[in-house]
């Protein structure tokens, strides 16, 4: 039940990011790098189904922030890449995360960005947390979330923090080794 615990945290962030990201061209852009600015992507480089996809940004085109063209470039060529059934499930998405309220919706996005500023294994980790957190009997998921939001927010430090020591322990523990149970 401890691995639930986290695995509970860590799917609420990862569920977010899944809503938040979908289509990657309809949503704001991440922040920019700090290293160098994005280059400008000219309209004439875009294939004519990016063009089409996107004909309700040409009038503006040349307006639009470097990395809001390179951002949008990217999510057409994702959409015209999707299968049929990719793309109906974008779109419902699409449209839960328009019926969502603004200060909602600016959550997702902090929780977002908070995601892809975790290095690769630590995204990873959220990634396989939410997995393990899906494959749960409804109503063991559903009993998790009521204790996760019942807690306040001292005790689900408490629980995060053991969270991040059962992971560390179960990391340093030779392989095939079971973990020690934690009271």
């Amino acid at each position: 039940m401890n691995n639930r615990w986290r695995s509970l945290g860590f799917a609420a962030l990862l569920a977010a990011a899944a809503l938040a990201a979908a289509p990657a061209f309809a949503q704001e852009p991440t922040a920019p790098a700090a290293t160098s600015p994005a280059a400008s992507v000219p309209w004439s480089s875009l294939s004519g189904e990016q063009q089409k996809l996107l004909s309700s940004f040409g009038s503006q085109w040349n307006t639009l922030p470097a990395d809001r063209q390179q951002a949008l470039a990217h999510g057409s060529e994702r959409w015209l890449s999707m299968s049929a059934g990719e793309r109906d499930q974008a779109r419902q998405r699409f449209s839960r995360w328009q019926a969502l309220p603004p200060a909602q919706r600016q959550a997702l996005r902090s929780r977002w960005q908070h995601f892809q500023s975790l290095s690769p294994a630590q995204q990873q980790a959220v990634r396989e947390n939410f997995h393990r957190f899906q494959q749960l009997p409804q109503a063991q998921r559903q009993a998790l979330q009521q204790r996760w939001r019942g807690a306040s927010p001292e005790q689900r430090l408490q629980m995060v923090e053991r969270a991040r020591e059962r992971h560390q322990q179960r990391m340093a523990a030779p392989h095939g080794e079971p973990p020690r149970p934690h009271h």
